[in-house]
Order: structure tokens, then C-alpha cells, then sequence
């Protein structure tokens, strides 16, 4: 449940970076008031670490294997 809550938010910040590099246009910090209100960074901080916390699903192995 956490790696695929982990795997959305990273998603979404992937698509608000390539909202920035095609469009320079920030969904998130329009929707939240500019880069500098509490809910934007917080929603920053989120997909970040839950960024960080994909990392760990390269190392893990695949449930299908293991049911093999």
C-alpha cells in the first residue's frame, strides 16, 4: 500500500516537473497559493520523499518470482 501511495505521489510530481520544462507552469503551486504557502511545500516535501522511497522498490524482489 505505501510503495503504490509512494509510486502516485512521484508520478504527480513528475508530471508537474514536466508541466514546469514545457509549459513553465507550476500546477502544484497554482493550486496551493505560489511555491511559498505551508500546502505547497508540504506537497513538495511528500513527493520527495516518496521519491526517495521508490528508490527502495529497484531493490526489492518481484512477488511473482517468489511465488514461483
Amino acid at each position: 500500500m505505501l510503495d503504490r501511495l509512494a509510486l502516485l505521489l512521484a508520478v504527480i510530481g513528475g508530471i508537474n516537473w514536466g508541466s514546469i520544462g514545457l509549459f513553465g507552469f507550476d500546477l502544484v503551486s497554482w493550486m496551493c497559493g505560489g511555491s511559498d504557502s505551508v500546502l505547497s511545500r508540504i506537497i513538495f516535501t511528500l513527493v520527495g520523499l516518496s521519491a526517495l522511497w521508490c528508490i527502495s522498490l529497484f531493490f526489492k524482489d518481484d512477488e511473482l518470482s517468489e511465488a514461483r
